[in-house]
C-alpha cells in the first residue's frame, strides 16, 4: 500500500495508564515500553451523548519510554502520536511520541 508522506496520522488522547510492561530494549538498543491505556469520556454524537470507553495498546520508545516507565499506574496524561498495525498485522497500536500531565 502506497500513501503520500504528508498524509495525516496524528492522535491526541487523554487516558490513564492501565498497565505498564517492564522496560525492554530493541535489538538496536533503544528503550521500549509496552503500555495499555484506558480512556473514558462523554462525547457528542448525532445530537446526543455517548459514553466513550476505550482500552488501547500503545508503545513508546527512547527517552519517552524511560520517562513513562517511572510514572504511576492510573496516572492521567495527554498522549500524542500515531496509529499503526500491531505485530503480525493484528490490531492497532498507538505509537506515543509525546505525553504531558493533565
Amino acid at each position: 500500500m502506497s500513501t503520500p508522506e504528508n498524509t495525516p496520522n496524528r492522535l491526541t488522547l487523554s487516558a490513564r495508564v492501565a498497565e505498564l510492561q517492564p522496560l525492554r530494549h530493541t535489538p538496536a538498543g533503544l528503550p521500549a515500553l509496552d503500555v495499555m491505556l484506558e480512556h473514558l469520556s462523554v462525547q457528542q454524537e448525532a445530537g446526543g451523548e455517548r459514553q466513550a470507553v476505550l482500552r488501547l495498546k500503545a508503545v513508546v520508545f527512547g527517552t519517552q519510554a524511560e520517562r513513562l516507565a517511572r510514572q504511576a499506574l492510573e496516572s492521567l496524561w495527554t498522549f500524542q502520536g500515531f496509529l499503526a498495525q500491531g505485530r503480525n498485522g493484528k490490531g492497532v497500536v498507538f505509537h506515543i511520541q509525546q505525553f504531558q500531565s493533565q
